[in-house]
């Protein structure tokens, strides 16, 4: 029987259980918050830098249908600027960024202006000194995933990424403290 679970994902920790090559500084790995079994597997992944919903699994084919484009993924992003329309527009439409070293269009999605995310526990932590200007935030669903994509969006209309939150991937949320993990249900994905 597989088992199934969702963790809040803590800023520098790393998408998986082993790392082979030298950890620089205070990176931490996912078997260091909870006791999963044997086998477990993250769906998807989500950069050392990034933070928020993450899911496990010890089910493969469950894994590979999550990361389908059959299940959507949302992400709250503050990006260094006040967005304009124009650049969401851009993102909506799909732009141009860089994978595997070729040009990539990104498909079309949804991004609107949010306010800063009060529903959501984030760690308290400084992104940048404010005298660098204001920032805000959006929130992008997407039903793709390319390495660093959505950094790699807002970058490319003018509005670099300055903190990262995957809030939802289908219909499950992220409704967990910062390093919480809890047990799923297969019927949670479906």
């Amino acid at each position: 029987m597989h088992e199934h679970f969702k963790f809040h994902k803590p800023y520098n920790c790393l998408s998986q259980f082993v790392y082979e090559g030298k950890r620089k500084g205070s990176k931490h790995l996912l078997g260091e918050f909870y006791q999963y079994p044997q086998g477990t597997m993250a769906i998807g992944r989500l950069d050392e830098n990034s933070e928020g919903l993450l899911l496990l699994t010890t089910d493969g084919k469950l894994s590979e249908l999550v990361r389908s484009s059959k299940f959507e993924k949302e992400y709250y992003v503050q990006v260094q600027g006040i967005i304009t329309d124009e650049a969401m527009d851009k993102l909506r439409n799909g732009v141009e960024i860089g994978f595997e070293g070729i040009k990539y269009l990104t498909q079309a999605c949804r991004v609107v202006r949010i306010n800063k995310p009060e529903h959501v526990a984030l760690e308290e932590r400084r992104i940048r000194n404010e005298d660098h200007g204001p920032s805000s935030w959006i929130s992008i669903t997407l039903r793709e995933g390319k390495f660093r994509q959505v950094r790699k969006m807002t970058y490319a209309v003018g509005f670099p990424t300055l903190r990262l939150v995957r809030y939802r991937i289908g219909k499950i949320y992220l409704d967990l403290g910062v390093r919480e993990v809890s047990k799923l249900k297969e019927e949670d994905f479906l």
